[in-house]
């Protein structure tokens, strides 16, 4: 960290003004810091004490997860897509001092993607399907917001399955000319069968058969962080089982609304689901 951004840290921090995540800061073992609407945002908490408590974060009533790097405490915040761009607080509670800190989300407008289905019965759903559709939101809702407190976590994930890398998190989905909701995930494509693994040591969180998802797999990683893997032809682990990073949890498929095989993977971030790209090593990423 050169001289002038650690001036500019201790100026923040000494007055409570609005600190942005820094995306050219190099964390070895946080996500790539990006500050939109489906991002991340790293924000700086202050150095690690000896003895001292972790901190504690929340964005809004949503706890949020903590990690140290190179000697300091970093608040990791997940942005959900609907988040408004602009000022937004976290409150902060390290020791006996709470404190708010302010960061900003920035505008950024995802590109649109146009999905011819041939069964129009998943996008012009009957009454049953929709009911059951509205169930499965709530519950995958709920599991969303669960949390697990965990002394550290591994933020440095691998890709579950090695293949091209097909629709991107945040496009703007058309089924049919209909519009949906945006691709909430990262996509890669492989054939049926392909061994599915865990991006990062974990608990299995639940397992379904989703209407929209197909077989699914979350495996929650501890203080709100968790991930999602869908339209799996196969399912190898059951809730509760704790998995390796790399291990293998199942099969890829295409069940629930898929067009052809390959892996949907999510991950959720205090509640929000965010881009996965960020939590890869650099190599992995694709230019933005």
């Amino acid at each position: 960290m050169n001289t002038l951004i650690a001036i500019t840290l201790r100026i923040c921090f000494r007055f409570g003004w609005f600190v942005l995540a820094f995306p050219l800061l190099a964390h070895a073992s946080l996500p790539q810091s990006s500050n939109v609407p489906g991002g991340v945002a790293i924000v700086p908490l202050g150095g690690v004490s000896t003895g001292a408590d972790m901190p504690q974060s929340w964005l809004g009533d949503q706890p949020v997860l903590v990690a140290s790097d190179h000697g300091r405490w970093y608040a990791v915040v997940g942005l959900s897509l609907d988040m408004t761009p602009g000022a937004h607080e976290l409150r902060v509670k390290m020791g006996d001092v709470a404190k708010t800190l302010g960061f900003v989300v920035n505008p950024k407008n995802y590109s649109e993607q146009h999905i011819t289905l041939k069964d129009k019965s998943k996008v012009q759903l009957s009454a049953a399907d929709e009911a059951r559709a509205e169930r499965e939101l709530a519950a995958i809702t709920e599991l969303k917001r669960h949390w697990r407190a965990a002394q550290s976590n591994d933020l440095a994930f691998v890709l579950p399955v090695k293949g091209a890398l097909g629709s991107r998190f945040g496009l703007r989905r058309f089924f049919n000319e209909e519009p949906r909701l945006p691709h909430a995930g990262l996509d890669v494509v492989v054939a049926r069968g392909t061994p599915v693994r865990a991006s990062a040591r974990g608990q299995v969180l639940a397992v379904g058969d989703y209407f929209f998802n197909g077989k699914t797999i979350f495996i929650d990683h501890g203080n709100g962080l968790i991930t999602m893997y869908c339209h799996l032809q196969r399912v190898d682990v059951k809730v509760g089982k704790t998995v390796g990073k790399g291990r293998r949890i199942g099969l890829s498929g295409k069940t629930g609304r898929a067009t052809g095989p390959h892996l949907h993977w999510s991950v959720v971030l205090n509640g929000a689901m965010v881009d996965p790209e960020l939590f890869l090593p650099a190599k992995h990423r694709r230019q933005k």
